[in-house]
C-alpha cells in the first residue's frame, strides 16, 4: 500500500503524468455519462432482469464496457471494435500487402488501425440489427415503424464510433490503452451495484459459503497475475564482431508469455455458444420445430454439463489457434538469424523454428486450460457457494487484473523515462 501510494505522490508531482491522469479521469467521465443515455423504445427493466440471469449476456456486458444491460445510446460499446480488430489481425496473415503495411512502422499502424475502423462500421450495423430484433422478439421493445428501427441502428452505430473514439484520445492523450481502460471502466463501475445486491441476498445461514466464494474470488486473482506475468525465458546469443578477427557474444532472452492470446479465445468461444440458445428460442416459438428448439434450450443453456464442456473446450481450441495467429515461429527464427542471434545447442533457421514451436505448444497448453476455467468459473463458483457471481466471473477479474497490470507498467515506463531525461 505505501508503494502504491508513493508511485502515485511521483504521478501527482510530474507535470506531464499529472495532465495525462486527469484527461483518462475526463473522458472516463463522459463515457460514464453517456452511458447512462437510454435508448427509446426499450423496456429496460425487463432487459436488466435477463442480463442478470445469463452469464454469457453478463459476458457480452462486459465487453461492451458496462453499456449494455442498461442499452444506452451506446449500447453496442466497442465490441464491433474488438471483431474488427480480431478479423484485421487474421487478414495480415491472409494477404501479403497488409503483412507489408504491419511492418512500416508508425505510418502502417495507423493505416492498419484506419482499415478497422472502417470495417467496426458495418459490425456495428449488423450488431444493433441483431440486438434490436432479438429484443422485438422478446416483446422488450416498442419500436413499430422501419424507420424507428433504421433511426436507432443508425444512434447506436454513431455510439460505437463515439466510444472508438474516445477509446482513442484515451490511447494518445492519456493512460494505457484506450479500449481497455473503457472496458476495465465499465466492470468497475458495476461492481459496488454487484456487491451490494450479493451482500442484501445473503443470509446468516451463508456466510460460509460467501466466505468460500470471496476466497476462490482471491485464489482466482492470484492465480490470474501469476498466469498474466508468467514467461518461459529462451536463452539467445548474439555474436558481436570486434576489431580485427576477435568475436565476442551477448546473452538475450526471448520471453514467451504463458497466455498468449489474452481474453481473445473467450470472445470466440461466447460468439459461437450464443448461437445454439439463439437458435433454440427461435425455433421453439415455431410448431413445425418446437422440439427440436426445446432440445438445443435444454441442452445448451448454461446450466447444463454439455454446455459447459462445449464451452471449454471451444476456449482450448481457440486459444491454440489464436496463438497460431499472432506467434510465427518462422519469422522469429529469420528474424534472430538476420541479427546473428541462435539458441544455444540448436541450429538457426527451420531447427530453430521447430524448437519455439515446440516450447509454445507445450506452455499454451497450460495457458489454454488456465482460460478454459475462467471461462466456466462463474458456473463452478455458482454451483459451490450458490451465490450468483455471473455478474463479474473470472473473465472480469482478468480483464481488471490485466488492465492493471498494463497500466502500472506504462506508468513506471514513463516515470524511467522522466528520469532518464532527467539525468541527461
Amino acid at each position: 500500500m505505501t508503494q502504491i501510494l508513493t508511485v502515485l505522490k511521483r504521478i501527482l508531482s510530474l507535470p506531464e503524468l499529472r495532465r495525462k491522469l486527469l484527461f483518462t479521469l475526463l473522458i472516463l467521465a463522459i463515457f460514464r455519462l453517456v452511458a447512462h443515455i437510454p435508448t427509446p423504445g426499450i423496456d429496460t427493466a425487463a432487459l436488466k432482469q435477463i442480463f442478470q440471469s445469463s452469464q454469457f449476456l453478463s459476458l457480452l456486458d462486459i465487453f461492451s464496457g458496462g453499456t449494455l444491460a442498461n442499452f444506452s445510446i451506446i449500447a453496442v460499446g466497442i465490441n464491433p471494435y474488438i471483431n474488427a480488430s480480431i478479423v484485421m489481425q487474421m487478414l495480415t496473415m491472409v494477404f501479403p500487402k497488409l503483412e507489408e503495411l504491419q511492418k512500416e512502422g508508425a505510418f502502417g499502424r495507423e493505416k492498419i488501425n484506419q482499415y478497422t475502423r472502417y470495417l467496426t462500421i458495418p459490425l456495428a450495423i449488423i450488431q444493433s440489427f441483431g440486438l434490436l430484433s432479438l429484443l422485438r422478439s422478446q416483446n422488450l421493445t416498442t419500436i413499430s415503424t422501419p424507420l424507428q428501427f433504421l433511426a436507432i441502428i443508425a444512434t447506436m452505430t454513431a455510439g460505437t464510433m463515439f466510444t472508438v473514439w474516445l477509446g482513442e484520445l484515451i490511447t494518445q492523450y492519456g493512460l494505457s490503452n484506450g479500449v481497455s481502460i473503457i472496458i476495465f471502466a465499465g466492470i468497475v463501475g458495476r461492481l459496488p451495484i454487484t456487491v451490494a445486491q450479493t451482500l442484501t441476498t445473503i443470509s446468516a445461514q451463508d456466510v460460509s459459503a460467501f466466505l468460500v466464494f470471496i476466497a476462490l474470488g482471491l485464489a482466482v486473482i492470484y492465480s490470474v497475475v501469476r498466469i498474466t506475468e508468467a514467461t518461459r525465458q529462451v536463452t539467445v546469443q548474439y555474436a558481436r564482431r570486434l576489431r580485427g578477427n576477435a568475436t565476442t557474444t551477448q546473452l538475450s532472452y526471448l520471453p514467451l508469455r504463458l497466455n498468449q492470446a489474452g481474453v481473445i479465445p473467450i470472445i470466440f468461444a461466447v460468439s459461437l455458444m450464443l448461437v445454439p440458445s439463439m437458435l433454440g428460442s427461435f425455433l421453439s416459438s415455431q410448431p413445425q420445430s418446437a422440439s427440436f428448439g426445446a432440445f438445443l434450450t435444454t441442452y445448451f443453456s448454461q446450466s447444463a454439463p454439455l454446455y459447459q464442456i462445449l464451452y471449454f473446450l471451444l476456449v482450448f481450441a481457440f486459444t491454440y489457434f489464436y496463438t497460431a495467429v499472432v506467434f510465427n515461429p518462422d519469422k522469429i527464427s529469420d528474424e534472430m538469424k538476420k541479427n546473428g542471434g541462435f539458441i544455444p545447442g540448436i541450429r538457426p533457421g527451420k531447427p530453430t523454428a521447430d524448437y519455439l514451436s515446440y516450447i509454445i505448444n507445450r506452455i499454451t497448453l497450460v495457458g489454454a486450460a488456465f482460460l478454459g476455467l475462467i471461462a466456466v468459473l462463474p458456473n463452478i463458483a455458482q454451483s459451490l457457494t450458490s451465490i450468483n457471481s455471473l455478474a463479474i466471473g473470472g473473465t472480469g477479474l482478468l480483464i481488471v487484473v490485466s488492465v492493471i497490470l498494463e497500466s502500472v507498467k506504462d506508468i513506471e515506463s514513463k516515470l524511467v523515462m522522466h528520469n532518464y531525461d532527467r539525468f541527461l
